[in-house]
């Protein structure tokens, strides 16, 4: 009996070699001679990015500087820009293709210019702001919800009272299902293919959910995207560009660890399996 195609050890890495580079491979041109490829991926809760991971930063933040194709007020403009100012976290994954190419792939957190989709950036893991989207129609409701309680201020019926008091119930009900039910749009995938859903790795780290925007932030996209596309992780930084909200002292293309409120307990499924340095240190009460 022959062997099936797929299976042949000469022709499997022929094929990954013929399989498309991702369009959101971003290939490195220059400036690679005196930097060593990490043997074991970087902690990504470090301080201090590896080097290849800092010239991807570097090339990224060329691209924020010059691009045209959006346009977000970072604060870095004031007399040129309008809107509220909204510094931004952003980061790259440093790759190797199946071509053995050196690379980097590009996110941010959140959104970006009011869109979850740009070109340069690799993909949200649920766009949310998908046009008639569960979220749109569950937010227009809760509109509607909150514009019938304000019709009501001032109103002291018995029946306006009675009717009040039904609406805040119903606003908090509709505020937690509509939560819970972004949550479940949520599966982190790690090198071995294995996908586990965002509760469930919040739910065995900390026996809560998980937090408002977890599964937003700049890593978890790009180590999906990576491993979506069959490409090799190998470092990642995270920086902010931007001026810096009151609340937090985020500075100007500073670089800054994962959070571990948010990713900890992502970023512990993401790399399980993976070659880690051996600085890569969970809270204790998170899954490694």
């Amino acid at each position: 009996m022959s062997t099936p195609l797929f299976q042949n050890s000469y022709v499997r890495p022929l094929l990954s070699f013929l399989a498309p580079i991702p369009k959101h491979f971003l290939p490195f041109s220059k400036g690679l001679q005196e930097i060593a490829v990490p043997e074991a991926f970087p902690s990504p809760f470090q301080k201090h990015p590896h080097p290849l991971a800092q010239l991807a930063s570097q090339k990224l933040q060329d691209y924020l500087q010059t691009q045209r194709d959006w346009h977000h007020n970072f604060g870095l403009e004031p007399d040129t820009q309008q809107g509220a100012v909204i510094g931004k976290m952003f980061g790259v994954l440093v790759v190797k293709s199946a071509q053995d190419e050196l690379g980097f792939l590009a996110a941010f957190s959140g959104k970006l210019a009011n869109s979850n989709q740009h070109a340069y950036f690799v993909p949200p893991i649920f766009d949310s702001l998908t046009q008639g989207s569960f979220l749109n129609q569950g937010m227009t409701e809760l509109t509607q919800i909150n514009q019938e309680i304000k019709a009501l201020h001032g109103l002291s019926t018995a029946e306006s009272h009675t009717r009040r008091v039904q609406l805040l119930e119903h606003r908090k009900n509709h505020s937690l299902g509509l939560q819970e039910k972004l949550f479940d749009q949520y599966h982190f995938l790690n090198q071995a293919g294995q996908e586990k859903s965002l509760r469930h790795l919040f739910k065995k780290a900390s026996g809560k959910n998980p937090p408002a925007g977890a599964g937003e932030c700049a890593a978890p996209k790009l180590l999906q995207y990576a491993f979506r596309h069959g490409l090799k992780p190998l470092a990642l930084a995270e920086f902010w560009w931007g001026l810096s909200p009151k609340s937090t002292n985020w500075k100007h293309g500073h670089y800054y660890p994962a959070c571990q409120e948010k990713c900890a307990p992502i970023l512990a499924h993401m790399l399980q399996g993976m070659a880690l340095e051996q600085s890569l240190n969970f809270p204790p009460h998170l899954p490694s």
